[in-house]
């Protein structure tokens, strides 16, 4: 009997799920990140080629953050600890082949209030409107 019982539960259980996704009820956690997080990835083109990488918390509440920039031959990755901003240089002397799609920009972040946060964004070339951010919990 109790087999019988498990999977209209389960459906139940992942309905009511799909339902709290679907109606937003993450927008307001979504809207605070927003206003807490600001990053910015802009690739400047000229002699030599660089990623300038510019993250602020509004709050001054982060106790670190580790950066990372991906599909580079060699990943980049660096922490920050006790910073609620910085600017990070990176060099990358050529336009990459396939787009900038592959080279994502994410951070993760231990914030005091808001607990652990991820942000991925993209490289932007200078003078392009930046890309979006998307917010996430790890």
């Amino acid at each position: 009997m109790a087999k019988k019982l498990g999977a209209p539960i389960a459906l139940g259980v992942v309905t009511v799920l799909a339902i709290f996704l679907l109606t937003g009820t993450g927008n307001d956690n979504k809207e605070i990140l927003k206003s807490t997080f600001s990053i910015k990835a802009v690739y400047f083109d000229d002699e030599n080629g660089y990623i300038q990488i510019d993250f602020k918390d509004t709050s001054e509440k982060t106790n670190a953050i580790v950066l990372e920039v991906l599909g580079m031959e060699k990943s980049f990755q660096k922490t920050y600890l006790d910073t609620s901003e910085f600017t990070e240089i990176i060099s990358f002397p050529n336009t990459p082949k396939y787009g900038w799609e592959i080279h994502p920009v994410t951070l993760l972040i231990d914030h005091e209030d808001l607990g652990k946060v991820s942000l991925k964004t993209e490289i932007r070339p200078l003078g392009e409107e930046s890309a979006p951010i998307i917010f996430g919990n790890p």
